[in-house]
């Protein structure tokens, strides 16, 4: 180990994460000899009778190592072999496939019609709540939260009658984050927003206090210190550059010529096309600083078009686009310490009550779930996790009535179960390969939802001494390996507190997107080659990236990344948001649920098998998510 590491803390002890997700790698190993390793027969044991308790898991989550072996030895080897198969006598009422939002959402629904239904939910991961993952944390005696996927419900006054009725089945109560999360926590510790430009990159590491990417649209941050051009003049990037820049950020005047429908002409160009055509950009450097900023599309600036850019990534030419003043949206704020992994939680205490006590929202965030209660035989609903579905399909019984034969194989053995009915709550891309049944059609519109990978990074630390001294608390990074930063959100819930001030524990979130610019690539291409690297991506580099870029943003403020640092929890997901259609690769139409699109065809009903995932929406939001199940447990009768 060099010295560098040695200064960042890369020494520190490995902890039993790293035991445990190997063991599930090789429990994984017991039915695929691609991925065989050694001691398969005693690390099953040990999972078997020494669980992890998953949200205190550290190192790599999301699709974490034991998840995907065995689909991917399904679809990209064609593995057919599991093993020998254990057949399970029990007939259920429904299987769903998937324990995310819209597969425990698929199976309220279904008991709420169904009281006295016999329910199996199958899951590949160690954890439920697909997307919607809890990430613990205990630092000096003190249990912090983050979230490791689905974050926020987004506008929930717009939500359908179908969402809102969930949410009041469930108890929660939106208007509680009108209190629960301190509005005022930036400006009253004086935190605005910035852009990091990094040392490898620009020759120094460099901290702009200024709002570049418009992060205070979902952060009630502090109004920056600086001027655009006090700003600018700090930024490490050529005069040339500057200048630029400074006009970009400064220029009131419409630079379109007038288009017949603005908007509409704004989605048929990229924002790349829209600097260099009608604002005048030309300096490398410029475009270097904006490339990746527009966050969670997952592209780009060349792939992302210049409507999406300027409305919802944020980026600056607002005014040079000829744009009316934005209106004023619902606030960013109905957030649980944990995300929407709350929604999830609540959603599984409600069908099985064993896991934890109480049933109130507030009784819940700071609740240890007891996870050997989730697959009980004497409970109506079961929840079976490390089990990767490898086959649906339709058959016929002794009594000649309409099946579903669902196989799936956890810790190395394969089962095959029975029921009635079943919702696919997965994702749209291994459909085609669980139910080859499927008609060719489906198949194919069910393989073209790829959806974009993205690394979700939690960080907690002992203090942030450093963001207070820095008057910073999110911040834009358009070099460095994770594209932002932030303390997350200031929310307290029921017994839950936040850090009240810079000398208690958070949690800092940072978010990448894989993708390659440039390139000529289509978006699916791209998300295809960042999945790439997300999996082949070992937890010690993500590590090295976080502290050296953690250390080069808050060095100047006193952080030490090897003393301040209590905890990395790596949240990847290799697929992440579902797929929106963009003009430049897709025939778009007028109504979204035109049944010309892909998502459409994908979702049909086959039988007593229907399709339930925010693919079928192709919408990432929680809301989707939950209308799509609802519309799945419909179509079963």
């Amino acid at each position: 180990m060099n010295k560098t590491d040695k200064l960042l803390g890369m020494n520190r002890p490995i902890t039993r994460r790293d035991l445990l997700q190997g063991m599930a790698l090789a429990t994984t190993g017991l039915a695929m000899p691609h991925f065989a390793l050694a001691n398969t027969a005693e690390s099953s044991s040990y999972l078997l009778h020494n669980p992890p308790y998953p949200p205190a898991l550290d190192g790599l989550r999301g699709n974490h190592q034991g998840s995907f072996e065995v689909s991917h030895g399904l679809a990209r080897y064609g593995q057919t072999n599991w093993g020998d198969l254990n057949a399970v006598n029990d007939v259920y009422d429904l299987i769903i496939v998937g324990a995310g939002i819209s597969g425990l959402s698929a199976a309220h629904f279904y008991a709420a019609k169904h009281p006295h239904a016999r329910i199996l939910i199958l899951d590949n991961h160690d954890d439920f709540g697909g997307h919607a993952k809890r990430n613990e944390f205990e630092v000096n005696g003190r249990k912090i939260l983050g979230y490791g996927g689905a974050q926020t419900m987004q506008e929930p006054s717009g939500y359908s009658d179908i969402v809102k009725g969930l949410l009041k089945d469930l108890d929660i109560d939106v208007s509680a984050f009108d209190t629960a999360y301190d509005q005022q926590f930036y400006r009253r510790n004086k935190l605005a927003g910035a852009v990091y430009f990094d040392r490898k990159r620009w020759g120094k590491d460099t901290v702009v206090n200024y709002d570049l990417s418009d992060l205070k649209s979902y952060i009630p941050l502090n109004d920056s210190t600086n001027s655009a051009k006090n700003a600018v003049d700090k930024m490490p990037i050529s005069v040339a550059a500057k200048q630029q820049m400074l006009f970009l950020l400064e220029n009131e005047k419409d630079l379109i010529p007038d288009v017949a429908d603005r908007w509409e002409y704004l989605r048929t160009i990229s924002y790349r096309e829209f600097l260099v055509k009608y604002v005048g950009i030309t300096e490398p450097d410029v475009f270097a600083v904006l490339q990746d900023l527009a966050g969670d599309s997952g592209v780009g600036i060349e792939s992302i078009n210049a409507g999406s850019a300027l409305w919802y990534g944020g980026l600056p030419g607002w005014n040079s686009a000829g744009l009316p003043p934005p209106e004023p949206e619902e606030a960013y704020i109905h957030h649980f310490p944990d995300g929407n992994a709350s929604v999830a939680r609540q959603l599984v205490r409600r069908m099985v009550p064993a896991v934890a006590p109480g049933r109130s929202m507030k009784s819940l965030i700071t609740a240890t779930f007891d996870y050997s209660k989730l697959d009980q035989n004497d409970t109506p609903v079961k929840i079976r996790l490390n089990s990767t579905v490898v086959n649906v399909e339709r058959n016929l019984s002794k009594a000649s009535q309409e099946v579903v034969t669902v196989r799936y194989v956890r810790h190395g053995k394969s089962y095959a179960v029975t029921s009635h009915a079943c919702v696919l709550a997965c994702n749209n891309s291994m459909i085609p390969y669980l139910c080859p049944q499927l008609p060719k059609t489906q198949k194919e519109a069910l393989a073209s939802q790829v959806k974009s990978p993205i690394l979700y990074t939690n960080v907690a630390l002992t203090n942030w001494r450093a963001w207070k001294n820095l008057g910073i608390g999110a911040v834009a990074c358009p070099t460095s390996y994770h594209v932002n930063a932030m303390i997350d959100f200031p929310v307290s819930y029921g017994d839950y507190r936040f850090a009240s001030n810079p000398d208690e524990p958070v949690v800092v979130h940072m978010e990448r997107f894989p993708h390659l610019s440039n390139a000529g690539l289509t978006v699916r291409e791209q998300y295809r080659q960042g999945r790439r690297e997300l999996l082949s991506t070992p937890f010690e580099t993500i590590e090295r990236n976080v502290r050296l870029q953690l250390q080069g943003l808050l060095g100047a403020g006193g952080f030490d990344a090897a003393k301040d640092i209590a905890g990395i929890t790596v949240n990847r997901w290799a697929h992440g948001y579902a797929y929106y259609y963009n003009a430049f690769d897709d025939e778009t139409y007028e109504d979204d649920n035109d049944e010309r699109y892909p998502h459409m065809i994908a979702r049909k009903p086959f039988g007593p098998i229907t399709i339930a995932n925010a693919d079928s929406a192709a919408n990432a939001m929680l809301e989707s998510a939950v209308e799509q199940a609802h519309r799945a447990v419909h179509e079963l009768g």
